[in-house]
This record gives C-alpha cells, sequence and structure tokens, in this order.
C-alpha cells in the first residue's frame, strides 16, 4: 500500500520514460484514469488502456517520444503533497514556462489543466505539473 498513489503514479511514468520503456503499468484508480486521460489530451502520452489481467485491475501506459527516441516528459512533479496541501485562485494560476507547461488540478469541477480552470474562473489544488 502507497502513501500517495499520485505520486506513485508519476514516479512510474518519469521512471518509464527515463528508460525508454514503450508502456508503463500503474495500479488502478479512477483518479489515476482521469489524470492519465488529461496528459493524453495535452500530448504527453500515446494512450492508455484498463486491464484486469491480474487480480487487481491495472492501467497500461504508453508513453510517447520524439523521433529521436527522446522522451516528450521532461519533467513531472507533484505539487501538492499528502503533507502539504497547494490551493491556488483562479487569477494566482499564472501560465509557466510562457504556458508550455501544464498543471493539473482538482476543482469542484473535476480534474482539469490550469488553462481549463482559468478559462472557467475556478481555482482548485495543484496536483502536479509536466513540462
Amino acid at each position: 500500500m502507497h502513501s500517495d498513489p499520485i505520486a506513485d503514479l508519476l514516479t512510474r511514468i518519469r521512471n518509464g520514460a527515463q528508460a525508454r520503456l514503450a508502456t508503463v503499468d500503474v495500479p488502478h484508480s479512477k483518479i489515476k484514469v482521469e489524470i492519465v486521460k488529461i496528459l493524453e489530451a495535452e500530448g504527453y502520452l500515446t494512450g492508455h488502456e484498463i486491464t484486469t489481467e491480474s487480480k487487481f485491475p491495472t492501467i497500461k501506459v504508453h508513453l510517447r517520444y520524439d523521433a529521436k527516441r527522446k522522451p516528450l516528459i521532461n519533467h513531472l512533479a507533484r505539487v501538492s503533497k499528502p503533507g502539504l496541501r497547494v490551493y491556488k485562485m483562479c487569477d494566482e494560476l499564472k501560465p509557466i514556462r510562457n504556458g508550455l507547461a501544464t498543471r493539473i488540478l482538482t476543482t469542484s469541477q473535476g480534474l482539469m489543466t490550469d488553462r481549463e480552470a482559468r478559462k472557467r474562473k475556478i481555482g482548485g489544488e495543484i496536483l502536479c505539473e509536466v513540462y
């Protein structure tokens, strides 16, 4: 059992990209699936599938690389941790890295990127940032 399953997901993706793996298996949960869907929509992953081959369901995450087999994810970090939560209001959600980086937030309207939260004018807890 992990004390921080979201950090475990991000670490598995980061390590898999560093090792140039095609896929990474992650234990299944609803919030992890939503995070993977957002990363896929932003273009950092090629896809995902939920497998039930073993006793517990897993998410098979397909990593994405450029033409030189370099991972598209250069930085993937957990911002809000179980010991220190980080909340931001919509006017505090400024673009980082000239808008090239993506932050994933959990809001009252579900998980979304910082761009979407600024559009909807809502704030929330910043889970992670990726570029």
